[in-house]
Parts: structure tokens; sequence; C-alpha cells
């Protein structure tokens, strides 16, 4: 998408009619998921969503659709139960986008993360197998796979050589989900997917804090930011944009790998820049760089991703850039704000 285009809803992308299907979201309640189950109403499906926390909970990424999706609660870990929901969904397709994202978290709980990102895996394959074969499973893999890579850029033949739990974890997952499909002919397929953003991020990804940041500071809200390492770059993309390649890897006609990617890098100093600009703010009176927020040995580099594959094969592309993406989410944060910031109007006010 060409800077400064409005972005077009997730729903519009296309207009082919096709046949009722129903799919498993494991994970709905998340960013992806979320967005991927809008994508799928859009389609025609019927969408079922596995939740950890009681149905009855309320979702703040669901809300605008919390009236056409079911929701089941299952213990994702638990093969027993994910063979209950299966059984009694019975969907065509099962996408898997249940882990924890956030990566530095992955160094305080790498027990839960092992247990998410590559047990939980295994019991839902086995699950499927147990119960219909003849499912499309999707598993979101991770560019966090590749690690320390000595290919630049990545593709999906570059060897893994992960780094942290999170990485670790989600190559088991990658590794289970080639096996699965090997051994059994199960239609088992992985997108290997670089960062992706949208204003349904939690604060503590750098995307969403640095955007909230620009907005709140516009806005008079705060001052200053604390950032690490301004110099780290990352692979990001949007993340409506992703969603839809998750899709169009379901549909192809073989079980395959893809690499998902906007294939070009930029830094968090670039993505400062970006943000505060788009508020009319010079981003450099407000960043500070807080040395206990650097990585240090723990931070990858030169992590991108060639998406040739995907764009051949799915015929897949993104359609926001680098600039697009940043000015949708402080676009986002600031009217998130604003909406805190005017007054409530009461009865005594008609």
């Amino acid at each position: 998408m060409a800077t400064g285009t409005r972005l077009l809803p997730i729903t519009a992308v296309t207009s082919r009619a096709m046949p009722s299907k129903r799919a498993l979201i494991i994970g709905i309640s998340g960013q992806d998921g979320s967005l991927l189950a809008e994508l799928l109403l859009s389609q025609g499906y019927e969408v079922v969503g596995v939740v950890r926390q009681p149905a009855s909970t309320r979702f703040e990424n669901l809300e605008a659709i919390r009236g056409r999706i079911e929701l089941q609660q299952a213990d994702v870990l638990s093969e027993i139960s994910l063979v209950d929901v299966l059984s009694a969904c019975q969907p065509h397709e099962v996408y898997n986008l249940a882990s924890p994202s956030f990566v530095p978290m992955s160094w305080k709980q790498p027990v839960l993360t092992a247990e998410f990102a590559a047990v939980g895996v295994t019991a839902l394959l086995e699950a499927i197998r147990r119960v219909d074969e003849g499912v499309r499973f999707y598993q979101a893999s991770s560019s966090e796979i590749f690690g320390e890579s000595r290919e630049v850029p990545q593709t999906e033949e570059t060897p893994l050589a992960p780094v942290t739990p999170y990485g670790v974890a989600k190559a088991y997952g990658h590794f289970i989900t080639r096996s699965y499909r090997r051994r059994y002919g199960l239609f088992a397929s992985s997108g290997i997917l670089y960062n992706h953003e949208s204003p349904r991020r939690p604060l503590d990804f750098v995307t969403r804090k640095v955007s909230h940041a620009a907005a709140a500071i516009s806005l008079g809200l705060k001052s200053e930011v604390l950032l690490g390492n301004l110099d780290a770059r990352r692979d990001w993309g949007y993340a409506g944009d992703y969603v839809r390649a998750m899709w169009l890897v379901l549909q192809q006609d073989e079980a395959d790998d893809f690499v998902i990617a906007s294939g070009e890098t930029h830094s968090v100093r670039e993505l400062a820049a970006t943000a505060f600009a788009h508020v009319g703010l010079d981003w450099e009176e407000h960043v500070r760089v807080d040395d206990t927020l650097i990585r240090g040995k723990a931070e990858l580099h030169d992590i991108v991703g060639d998406a040739s594959k995907a764009r051949k094969t799915l015929g897949w592309s993104p359609r926001v850039d680098f600039e697009g993406l940043v000015q949708l989410l402080v676009d986002a944060d600031v009217e998130r704000l604003r909406s805190r910031l005017e007054p409530v109007e009461t009865l005594a006010d008609i």
C-alpha cells in the first residue's frame, strides 16, 4: 500500500463466493486470532474459537464479532480436551495461534513457553489425527526459529538456529508439524511469520510502546518514553496482511511451509522517527535510552524474510508498507486516548 493510503477493512479481501466452511481458531482472542476470525467470517465461514478462560469472559478483541462466533473453553495442552472440541465442532480447517508471543517473557517463563509452543502443538496434531485426518491444519511458526541465521534473507530452506526459549519452542512446533505431514499425510502447514503488528498488540511490544507514546505526548499526557537499542532492526508488517496469508496457506492443493515477511528491515530509531513525525513532533526530544531494556546477546540481527515463495504460490503480498503501518498504529492510539479524555455525556447534560 502506498504511504498515506487509507487502510482497507480486513473484510475487503476478495469478492469470490465460496461454500460455507467451519474453522476452529486456537487462540482466537489474541491479535492474530481476532483478525483471522473477522477475515474468515467475511469469507462465509462458521467460526469457532478456543479460549482458556470461560467463554462468558469479555474479550476486547472480539467485541465487534462476539455474536457471530462460537467460543469453546478448552485446555490446549490436553489432547483429550482438544479431541472433545474437534469432535463437537467438526471443523474443516484448524488454525493454531495459541502461544505466548512476547519473546522477552519467554526467558522468565521458559517452561510455560515450551508447553504451549511445543507440547500444545503435538497434542493438537494428535487430536486431529484421532478425530479427522482430513482436517487442514495451520501452525503459526515464527522468524524466531532462525535466530542467529547465517543466511540473509531467510527462506523456507534456511537452517534453524533459535536463540530464545520462544524460538526454540517454536522450532519444535515447526518440526513436529512437518513430521506429522510426512508420517501421517496430514494437511499440516506452517506459516513462518515475521514481526506483524496492529493496534491490537499489547503495549509490551515496541511498536505499540512507541505509537502509544507518540500519541500520548502529542496530547500532552506524558513527556518522554524509554526505549532500548535504537539500532535494533526488524522486518515489520501489518497483521491484517499476515492473517490473509494464513488463510491462503490452507487453500492450496498441497500442504507446505511459507515465509511471510515484508522483505525489508527498519530500526527502532526509524520507528520512533516515523511515529513522532506523524504527530508533528521531533522524536529526539522525547525518546530516552534505558540500558536495562537492551537485550545484549539475546538481540537478534539480520532477521529479514524472503517471501518469494508465498508471492509466487499463494499470490500474496503485503498491502501496507512500513510508514503506513506506523501511521495506522499512531492514529489508533490517538483516537483511543482522545476517547478517554472526552467527557461522557450524562442525562444532566441533555
